[in-house]
């Protein structure tokens, strides 16, 4: 049974989640509507989308891991005894997190120098952070303008120059965000998995519960 804290954080991401899809429609609506009625165009509009599609991608991916929706080929994980299962479970896991974890650093390290922050040393493991880097919190994107409401920023990231376009380093910050709620989440895949709530990452089987409910009301009709 879920606990309150889980629900609401599932909540959170269904609701983050639901929020960019409708975004992601409302702009290209509004895009076509400008180009084909008024012979217009909204300049910003392609790559807020594309923003809001990424990160609409990389959410997505995370809540999947937690629902075990990812698409997984168990046929020969079937056929194997219980406690098989769960040493197949465990390495699989095990893997995952591991890749989840050099997703984070790599994600960090692409985004850090944009938010005038250290990049992490060493090759694959971070040894530490580096002691000298080139800030580049003034890289911006390339159309959606700045908008007002976050001026703020502009004395403690830009030296208080003024931002054009909205900085970089706002809508890459999904990535290190996203990376690290990965890595949680086959963390926590893998504590269920050790204490035996279930004995694999992908537990989802959508499409063949679909296909039984359509037979079984077949059936009945």
């Amino acid at each position: 049974m879920q606990t309150q804290s889980t629900s609401f954080v599932d909540r959170l991401e269904e609701t983050a989640i639901a929020v960019i899809l409708g975004l992601m429609t409302m702009i290209t609506f509004a895009n076509v509507v400008a180009r084909y009625v008024f012979n217009s165009n909204i300049l910003w509009a392609l790559e807020m989308t594309v923003f809001l599609f990424a990160w609409l991608a990389l959410l997505g991916a995370c809540y999947a891991v937690k629902k075990g929706a990812h698409l997984g080929v168990d046929a020969l994980i079937d056929i194997l005894p219980a406690p098989t299962r769960r040493i197949f479970g465990l390495i699989s896991v095990t893997v995952c997190i591991a890749f989840a974890f050099l997703l984070l650093k790599g994600a960090w390290d692409y985004w850090a120098n944009f938010a005038n922050l250290p990049q992490t040393e060493g090759r694959w493991f971070p040894l530490g952070f580096e002691e000298s880097f080139r800030p580049k919190a003034w890289y911006e994107v390339n159309d959606i303008p700045m908008p007002d409401f976050l001026r703020w920023i502009e004395p403690l990231m830009n030296d208080g120059d003024s931002y054009e376009k909205v900085p970089r380093f706002i809508p890459y910050a999904i990535l290190p965000f996203t990376m690290a709620l990965l890595l949680f989440r086959f963390i926590m895949a893998g504590v269920d998995i050790w204490t035996g709530k279930t004995d694999r990452i992908v537990a989802s089987h959508e499409v063949e519960d679909e296909l039984e409910e359509v037979r079984h009301q077949r059936g009945e009709v």
